[in-house]
């Protein structure tokens, strides 16, 4: 529950680089994420390429942290490995989480962009990496060692849940 209350959005990174065997773990955490019909449809792309981080921030508007940031994961979701039709979003989002909370939990910042749905940032980076049609780029993540430090957010709220009907 640690990691989970208290991730938060990082936007400032130091200059450290991530160790290879946490984008590792970080990647084992998204692989464990369920799936339906435990279809797995997700890839990765670990970007590490300073120049490639720079291009994202010209067709992303949100993303001017991976300036700073040493690396990102784009999450994509395989259409060729679906079993049931636009499950992937949910199980990429799965993955997602997962890499958010691992990260936090390794000392780690992380922050999702959001790509997907958004038929003009697809494109970019599907261009920008080279991503084939059948694969779509469904968010980027900024990961590295937080430059700022944010205290956890209580977003718990008794009205938004409701006992057996709403």
């Amino acid at each position: 529950m640690k990691a989970i209350l208290e991730r938060r959005s990082i936007r400032k990174y130091t200059d450290e680089p991530v160790q290879d065997s946490d984008v590792k773990d970080l990647l084992k955490a998204a692989m464990a994420a369920p799936s339906a019909g435990n279809e797995q449809p997700w890839e990765f792309i670990v970007v590490k390429d300073r120049q490639l981080l720079i291009e994202i921030t010209k067709v992303h508007p949100y993303s001017a942290m991976l300036h700073e940031a040493p690396l990102a994961i784009v999450v994509c979701g395989n259409l060729q490995q679906e079993k049931y039709k636009d499950y992937w979003v949910q199980d990429c989002s799965a993955a997602t989480e997962n890499i958010l909370v691992a990260a936090q939990e390794k000392g780690l910042g992380t922050v999702w962009l959001g790509v997907y749905p958004r038929e003009d940032r697809v494109q970019s980076i599907r261009k920008i990496f080279g991503i084939p049609e059948h694969v779509i780029p469904m968010n980027v993540i900024a990961v590295g060692h937080p430059g700022e430090k944010k205290g956890p957010a209580d977003r718990y709220d008794d009205n938004r849940v409701h006992l057996d009907k709403w």
